[in-house]
């Protein structure tokens, strides 16, 4: 029995709401034969029944935590057996690609970063679309309230993270 398997890749898909992160990783999963993670389908399908009106920050964000945590453990497997893995995690803040590209680094683990653009209008249309069409890609709907407020928490990658990044710009292609 031949013991050495080899490693998957693991595949970080980050940027701002709206600009196509959810369709290029299901896309990249398709023709990387990977397995997608996304934190919106986990958040919604675990919790999504019980979101407190108003919406609690707090209270998403413990929910958010508890689903990565769970969603790594899950993948990290899948790649330790050779297969491939794309996560759509939203990582909207640079500590927390920092996290999982140092929790796949640790395990010895090939990483990919691909940053998905688009122009700030076209994002707010394609996200306020989503909401009224609840396709594909639809988990929940995002207000014009949410959506400026994420817009502020959202942390653009470093020149480091960019020139390690793939990017991917949506607003030249209709993708969504």
């Amino acid at each position: 029995m031949n013991n050495s398997i080899s490693k998957g890749n693991v595949h970080l898909v980050f940027g701002p709401q709206g600009a196509g992160k959810s369709t290029y990783s299901r896309k990249l999963a398709r023709l990387n034969n990977g397995t997608r993670f996304s934190i919106d389908d986990w958040m919604i399908q675990l919790y999504g029944p019980d979101l407190p009106e108003p919406l609690n920050l707090n209270w998403i964000m413990t929910r958010v935590k508890r689903c990565e945590q769970q969603i790594w453990s899950t993948a990290k497997e899948v790649a330790l057996n050779g297969g491939n893995i794309v996560l759509d995690l939203g990582f909207i803040k640079r500590t927390n690609r920092d996290e999982f590209l140092k929790l796949a680094q640790q395990l010895g683990l090939s990483s990919v970063q691909h940053y998905i653009i688009a122009p700030h209008d076209e994002r707010r249309r394609r996200v306020l679309a989503r909401n009224e069409e609840k396709g594909d890609t639809f988990s929940f709907e995002v207000t014009p309230m949410m959506f400026d407020y994420m817009e502020k928490e959202t942390e653009a990658p470093s020149e480091v993270e960019l020139s390690n990044s793939t990017v991917i710009d949506t607003g030249t292609t209709n993708q969504q």
